[in-house]
């Protein structure tokens, strides 16, 4: 299956972001840390040319830790000031506001120059959708201020929020681009929750998932759904399908009969992943080459 989701109303959203970037000293973005790179709009570095930078890795608390240390280390060489955050919590909101001042230095000293005091920054708040804009905002404000909603496209328009005195912030949609040229990198998407549900199968898209576990985090796919340790039935690699059908028998998930239920079991494992119950995963690695979509 071929991932793709560009509703009308994102073109309508980049259309206005590309309307406001005047109007802002810096732009906030933020990427799941779970898939670094695509989670990255491409159109967002075009958008935010000769503006300061901040990248937010959200999901941190769900992402291999070892990765996130080397996509921190990769898009720091690219440029950008890099943050990983859990954005339910307010564990790195100072640090944030002291990046804000850091990145806005030069225009603060213009500013003095000339004889402009008092004036609020502004940053526009960017990413995917579901990426956690909405919920990084509301704890960076220590308010609610922006609408939330655990599945992409809740936030449809900008939303100025005052902060404090000395910073303001956009919040704007989450958009994705026209098209993913790259078939794994809707896989992805798909995966961590950016394209709408309503569009997915499930049961492809958990082997999908179930493939890629194999191969890099076997010790969490057994953990999690193994029945007892060292089980030779559960030797992996295995074949996907046959895994996901191991899985619902040992999970119980069967039909009259005692067929597994390989919709249930899909669903459960698509889950588990989503909300971080298999383990801390990040589903890509930082290229060698340099470039963000290979």
């Amino acid at each position: 299956m071929d991932y793709q989701w560009y509703p009308g109303h994102m073109t309508k959203a980049r259309r206005m972001m590309q309307e406001n970037i005047g109007l802002v000293d810096l732009v906030i973005e933020l990427c799941d840390a779970r898939i670094p790179l695509s989670s990255r709009n491409p159109d967002i570095d075009a958008l935010a040319q000769n503006k300061a930078r901040i990248l937010l890795m959200t999901k941190a608390d769900m992402a291999d830790p070892a990765r996130t240390a080397l996509f921190q280390r990769y898009f720091e060489e690219k440029g950008f000031m890099v943050i990983p955050i859990d954005a339910r919590t307010r564990k790195a909101n100072e640090k944030i506001r002291a990046y804000v001042e850091k990145a806005c230095a030069a225009k603060r000293e213009r500013d003095r120059r000339r004889g402009i005091i008092g004036r609020p920054l502004r940053a526009m708040v960017v990413g995917i959708p579901n990426v956690g804009k909405s919920t990084f905002i509301n704890s960076f404000a220590g308010k609610a201020s922006a609408k939330t909603g655990n599945k992409p496209g809740v936030t449809r328009g900008k939303q100025w929020i005052r902060l404090n005195k000395n910073l303001e912030l956009l919040d704007t949609p989450g958009i994705l681009w026209p098209r993913f040229e790259d078939r794994q990198v809707g896989v992805r998407l798909a995966l961590t929750g950016a394209i709408r549900q309503e569009l997915l199968e499930e049961q492809e898209l958990s082997l999908e998932l179930l493939d890629y576990l194999q191969k890099e985090y076997p010790a969490l796919v057994t953990g999690k759904y193994a029945p007892a340790e060292g089980d030779a039935q559960w030797e992996l690699p295995m074949d996907n399908a046959a895994l996901l059908s191991r899985i619902a028998q040992a999970r119980n998930l069967l039909r009259t009969g005692g067929e597994p239920d390989y919709q249930r079991a899909a669903k459960m494992v698509l889950d588990d992943f989503r909300n971080g119950k298999t383990g801390r995963i990040t589903l890509e690695t930082p290229p060698a080459g340099g470039n963000d979509r290979e």
